[in-house]
């Protein structure tokens, strides 16, 4: 499907949007994301759409998902939010503090891989990532390194002080990176032993600093502090854009999967509008907008990518065969303890 060929009414009409079909009493409503490219993206490309065909005006509260998350706890009794995006650990906490309402059925929601189904449709992915293994594509061009094939690796001896690991109590991606070690090391999601007891003999002994989040990635791979590192192919994406030399490598175990969800916040003053707004943003119109100009993976099963990001990217039900999919209930659940280990235990 080629951009040039998709207009408004067509997005609209997929999802039912037509403006004779909008909620009668036409307003503003909110819709929560993580600010800086997204934001832009949807802004300029996507949401206009909705907003010419229904009359209703929808503004963005940018924020990361724990800044979302929080504004949407403390607001449970009269939510200021209608919609909102947050990565797929959250979102699978939100709906289990009732703060999600369900999606209500529609062509597109079917339309989905079965993966973007989240907790029986009260939520659905909007965008597919998956974390892998990213490295110095200068470094390793100097040291005549091969790229890295496993999650494994990052216990290699030739990248001592050189593997730089996102906290695994504030970042996902670190999050991915240990239970991949833990899972190799015989591990599971409801048993962390092997990963905590055997991370400074294997990990552990490489890793020349823990940062909170990927912002500093940039930083040390410029001055050569950093050799390879947990990210997202889109992560790569956007500091390749940028100029950093950095490539992604999907290891031979397979990626972690990385979705951002949308879900409905519940008891808002406007369901009607945040429904259509979110079968809105799941159509393959809307989809093909945010891959066409933000590179985000859709998770709309019949979205057909631009040549470029295609190349890029591979094929999308490939790779879900071989992604591994965590069990974020078990997580959760343990999360609190497993983030106070790990700061007492790993970044003491």
């Amino acid at each position: 499907m080629k951009l040039k060929q998709i207009t408004a009414c067509a997005a609209l009409a997929a999802a039912g949007l037509m403006a004779g079909q909008a909620h009668a009493d036409a307003k503003t409503i909110y819709i929560g994301m993580n600010g800086g490219a997204m934001e832009k993206v949807y802004t300029s490309k996507i949401l206009p759409d909705f907003e010419k065909a229904t009359g209703v005006k929808v503004v963005v509260v940018p924020g990361t998902s724990s800044d979302i998350f929080a504004k949407l706890q403390a607001t449970k009794g009269k939510p200021q939010m209608h919609v909102v995006f947050l990565d797929d650990g959250v979102m699978v906490r939100a709906v289990g503090m009732g703060l999600c309402q369900k999606l209500e059925d529609s062509p597109a929601l079917k339309q989905l891989y079965p993966v973007a189904h989240i907790k029986d449709d009260m939520a659905a992915g909007v965008e597919l990532a998956w974390t892998g293994l990213a490295y110095n594509k200068k470094m390793f061009d100097e040291k005549g390194w091969a790229p890295p094939t496993s999650w494994m690796d990052l216990s290699d001896p030739k990248y001592k002080g050189k593997v730089v690991f996102q906290s695994a109590s504030s970042s996902t991606f670190g999050l991915h990176g240990f239970l991949m070690i833990n899972k190799l090391l015989g591990g599971t999601e409801k048993n962390v032993e092997p990963g905590f007891t055997k991370w400074q003999s294997t990990v552990g002994k490489n890793v020349l600093e823990y940062i909170p989040n990927s912002a500093k990635i940039s930083e040390m791979v410029q001055t050569n502090e950093a050799a390879v590192f947990p990210l997202t192919q889109t992560g790569v994406a956007n500091l390749k854009e940028k100029g950093i030399p950095v490539e992604y490598a999907n290891p031979k175990e397979g990626p972690v999967l990385l979705m951002v969800g949308m879900c409905v916040v519940a008891n808002n003053d406007n369901p009607q509008a945040a429904q259509k707004l979110a079968q809105f943003l799941l159509t393959p119109e809307a989809q093909v907008k945010a891959a066409e100009f933000g590179k985000q993976v859709p998770t709309n099963r019949t979205v057909k990518l631009p040549a470029e990001m295609q190349a890029k990217v591979g094929n999308v039900d490939e790779l879900l065969k071989k992604i591994n999919v965590v069990d974020w209930d078990a997580i959760n659940a343990n999360r609190p303890q497993w983030d106070a280990r790990w700061n007492r235990t790993v970044e003491r």
